[in-house]
C-alpha cells in the first residue's frame, strides 16, 4: 500500500509541474477572482454570477492564448509589428461582438428583470448602437487583455531568471576554464624550481615539497569557491615567496607587508598572477640584486594590493607568452567576478614594474 501510495504521489508531482497545470490554476485564480469580487446584488444568484464570470474569463482565455501562441510568434517575433497590431485589434474586435451578442441575447433577456434601471435602460439599446459605443468597447478590451499582460510579466520573469542562471553558469563555465589554463602555468614554474634544487642536491630540497603540497593542497581542494577569505590566499603568497627565496637566494630581496586583520573575502588566485609576473621579469634575467615589494591593506572597505618590482637593464624585449596569458586570465577573472567593482593601474617603465591593483568587498 505505501509504494502504491508513493508512486501515486510521484505521479501527481510530476503533472503539477507541467505547464498544463499551471495554466489550469491560473484561470482557477482569474475566476476567483471575479467570483469573490463580485457584487452579488447586480446577480440572481451565484448560477448567474457564474454564467457571467465565465463568459468573460472565456472570451480573456481565447484572447490570451491567440496573441500569445499565434500572434507574437508568428508576426512580433518576426518583426511584423503593424500585421500584429492589425490582427490583434480584428481578434479583440470578433471578441467584443461576440460578448456583447451573448450579452445580448441571452443575459439581457434572462436576467432582465434583476437589472437596476441605469442597466435595463443599457439593456433595451440596439445591438448595433452597443457595438458603436467606443467606451464599453476600450473597458471590455482592457478586461480581455489583463490576464495576457500578467501571463507577459510571468514569463519575462521567467525568462530574466532563466538568463541570469545561464549567465552565472557561464561565468563559472569560464572561471574554471580561466583557473586551469592558470594553475599549470604557477605548478610548472614551482616545479622547475623543485628540479633545479633536486639537482643541486640542496638540504631544502624537503621544505620545497612541504610548501609544494600545502600550496597543491589549496589550489586543488580549497580554492573551488567564486571567493574565499583573504586569509587563505596570504598563506598561499607566503608559501610561493618561501619557495621563491629558497630558489633565488640573496639574488632577490622581497618585502611583503600585509596590514589586512579583517575576516574579508577575495576571489583565489587573483593576486598570484602579479605576484609570479613580479619574478619572472624582475628576477629570473637579473645579474644583480632585484626588489621585489608586496603591500597588502585594507582601504575604506577596499583591498588595496600593490607589487613594485626592479627590471635588469639587459632584458629582453621579447614578451613571455605564458606570463601574457597568465595577465590576460587575470584580467578576464577581475572582468567577471568584480564587473564595475575593480580598478587595476600597471605601469611598465624602463627599469621597473609596479601594479596596484583596488578590489571591493563582496
Amino acid at each position: 500500500m505505501s509504494i502504491f501510495i508513493s508512486f501515486v504521489m510521484k505521479k501527481m508531482i510530476l503533472a503539477m509541474k507541467h505547464p498544463f497545470f499551471n495554466h489550469l490554476l491560473f484561470w482557477i485564480g482569474v475566476f476567483l477572482y471575479f467570483a469573490v469580487t463580485s457584487n452579488m446584488t447586480f446577480f440572481d444568484g451565484y448560477v448567474h454570477m457564474i454564467e457571467s464570470s465565465m463568459t468573460l474569463v472565456i472570451m480573456q482565455m481565447v484572447a490570451t492564448y491567440v496573441i500569445l501562441y499565434v500572434f507574437i510568434p508568428r508576426f512580433l517575433d518576426q518583426k511584423k509589428n503593424v500585421v500584429f497590431t492589425v490582427f490583434v485589434l480584428l481578434l479583440l474586435s470578433a471578441l467584443f461582438v461576440c460578448y456583447m451578442a451573448i450579452r445580448a441575447y441571452y443575459f439581457d433577456i434572462k436576467y432582465l428583470y434583476v437589472y437596476s434601471d441605469i442597466a435595463k435602460e443599457y439593456a433595451l439599446m440596439s445591438f448595433g448602437d452597443r457595438l458603436l459605443d467606443l467606451s464599453t468597447f476600450v473597458s471590455k478590451i482592457v478586461k480581455f487583455l489583463t490576464p495576457l499582460a500578467l501571463l507577459l510579466l510571468f514569463r519575462f520573469y521567467r525568462k530574466q531568471k532563466d538568463y541570469l542562471k545561464l549567465n552565472e553558469q557561464k561565468k563559472i563555465a569560464e572561471l574554471t576554464a580561466l583557473k586551469n589554463q592558470l594553475n599549470p602555468h604557477f605548478l610548472f614554474n614551482t616545479l622547475n624550481n623543485l628540479y633545479s634544487l633536486a639537482i643541486k642536491k640542496s638540504d631544502k630540497t624537503p621544505e620545497v615539497i612541504e610548501k609544494l603540497s600545502d600550496i597543491l593542497d589549496y589550489m586543488l581542494y580549497r580554492c573551488n569557491h567564486k571567493y574565499v577569505p583573504i586569509q587563505k590566499e596570504i598563506e598561499l603568497i607566503e608559501n610561493y615567496l618561501a619557495l621563491e627565496k629558497i630558489r633565488y637566494g640573496k639574488r632577490v630581496a622581497i618585502s611583503f607587508i600585509n596590514k589586512i586583520e579583517k575576516e574579508v573575502r577575495i576571489a583565489p588566485l587573483i593576486l598570484l598572477t602579479f605576484i609570479e609576473n613580479a619574478f619572472k621579469h624582475g628576477v629570473s634575467q637579473e645579474l644583480n640584486i632585484a626588489d621585489i615589494n608586496i603591500k597588502l591593506t585594507l582601504v575604506q572597505e577596499e583591498i588595496l594590493f600593490t607589487i613594485f618590482n626592479t627590471k635588469p637593464n639587459h632584458q629582453t624585449k621579447i614578451v613571455d607568452s605564458k606570463n601574457e596569458l597568465g595577465l590576460k586570465n587575470v584580467k578576464q577573472q577581475l572582468e567577471l567576478l568584480y564587473p564595475n567593482a575593480y580598478t587595476l593601474l600597471i605601469e611598465n617603465d624602463e627599469n621597473s614594474f609596479a601594479v596596484s591593483l583596488k578590489l571591493k568587498q563582496q
